[in-house]
């Protein structure tokens, strides 16, 4: 009897997992094509690699998602976010700051962090700027199936967040955004495990 209490515990603790793991992905797939296209105070950019002076071309792709927000007037402000690795001469932020001044944003306009690794970061240190400068509202930017953990960390942060994926990420084929998105999936899976111990 103990026996089959032990496997019955270990085949509901399986589909409790594979259940957790079906809906996750076909909730992060699907969010990424949820565009909320709003009036909010600033962009929040989330970082991506900088090659030396340069954006790689996925931050890119971000960069130029803000910009196209901020020339139609739906944001103000944006925040680009981003530190630098050891091996940098400059954080992500601080080259997403330069092309996008380049490209007709103003520099007034824009305000970086250039502490952030990680996502979490990059909305953490994004959002105590936002509370210095009295920002309330947010659009988030990012590659489409990044957004639904994205989006989820934004709101846990206490921000009033709305979801504005790049329409031009460079993940494109199927070969490029299945290794996004398992990697995305771990991670979400790993922040909703985590939340109770936060």
């Amino acid at each position: 009897m103990t026996k089959k209490i032990g496997l019955r515990l270990v085949y509901t603790l399986i589909g409790i997992f594979l259940t957790l793991l079906s809906y996750s992905a076909y909730s992060i797939w699907s969010f990424g094509n949820k565009v909320q296209i709003v009036n909010t105070d600033v962009a929040v950019v989330l970082g991506a690699a900088a090659w030396g002076d340069e954006p790689s071309p996925v931050l890119r792709e971000r960069i130029n998602h803000s910009i196209w927000l901020y020339e139609n007037n739906y944001v103000d402000k944006i925040i680009f976010t981003g530190g630098k690795g050891k091996e940098d001469k400059y954080a992500e932020s601080e080259v997403a700051r330069e092309y996008a001044i380049i490209n007709n944003v103003h520099s007034e306009d824009i305000l970086i962090e250039t502490k952030s690794k990680i996502t979490e970061e990059n909305l953490k240190y994004a959002y105590e700027i936002a509370r210095e400068n009295n920002f309330n509202t947010f659009t988030i930017v990012s590659d489409p199936l990044h957004m639904k953990r994205a989006i989820l960390i934004a709101k846990n942060t206490g921000m009033e967040a709305y979801s504005s994926p790049t329409q031009s990420s460079v993940y494109k084929t199927l070969s490029s955004k299945i290794p996004f998105f398992l990697r995305e999936l771990f991670y979400y899976i790993g922040y909703i495990v985590s939340l109770p111990f936060r």
